[in-house]
């Protein structure tokens, strides 16, 4: 699996080109129903630039079922995502509103101290007047860098792919670091590069986990 990951992720770095730098603030919650069922909330705050000059504002929530001993999760949820787009060249903007529904199976692996993540999404997008479906597979790993397992490392590879023609939609790698501040609550950061058929953009995310 980590073959896989550099596979997809080298050819970013050499072929990512007209990138720009900006910033994702993102939160992601849990909220544990009880040992099976689950709430997931998630707000995205992204910016083309360090901050205040908003691509996009997404809101994402779900109902989850987790089984296999804690392994494996299931899980039914909505998404609200407002683009700010640039036209052209110039410096005025067009708002784009999109509802999406999706569908998620989420599966963790244990190697020693590394645990990989995998999650496989199919989502179905109504983009203004158009109607859009699209897959994802993501792919994460987290390696403890101390005794304790406070700090570690975390990178991911997320591949999106769209059932209708132009098939590739795009790429994101991520490499950073996380803090776990106690059982509940972890932070991490670091840099992302989403590459598209033409294109790349950069960004420095900023992310908090918080399971209540």
């Amino acid at each position: 699996m980590v073959a896989l990951t550099l596979a997809l992720v080298l050819p970013n770095f050499i072929n990512a080109q007209d990138s720009n730098f900006g910033n994702w603030l993102i939160y992601i919650g849990n909220k544990q129903v009880n040992s099976k069922w689950n709430i997931h909330n998630e707000i995205q705050y992204r910016n083309y630039n360090a901050i205040g000059d908003l691509e996009q504002l997404l809101l994402r929530t779900g109902l989850g079922y987790t089984f296999n001993e804690g392994k494996n999760n299931v899980l039914l949820g909505y998404g609200y995502i407002l683009s700010e787009n640039y036209i052209g060249d110039t410096d005025d903007k067009t708002s784009v509103n999109e509802h999406r529904i999706f569908q998620q199976f989420t599966s963790k692996q244990t190697i020693g101290s590394v645990t990989l993540n995998h999650r496989y999404r199919f989502e179905q997008r109504f983009v203004e007047d158009d109607f859009k479906m699209r897959f994802r597979y993501f792919l994460g790993l987290n390696v403890p860098f101390t005794e304790t397992g406070k700090c570690y490392f975390s990178a991911y590879n997320e591949l999106f792919i769209n059932t209708e023609s132009a098939v590739f939609d795009r790429n994101r790698v991520f490499g950073g670091v996380g803090y776990h501040l106690n059982k509940n609550i972890k932070l991490e950061a670091g840099y992302m590069n989403q590459f598209f058929e033409t294109s790349g953009r950069d960004q420095f995310n900023l992310i908090a986990f918080v399971n209540f």
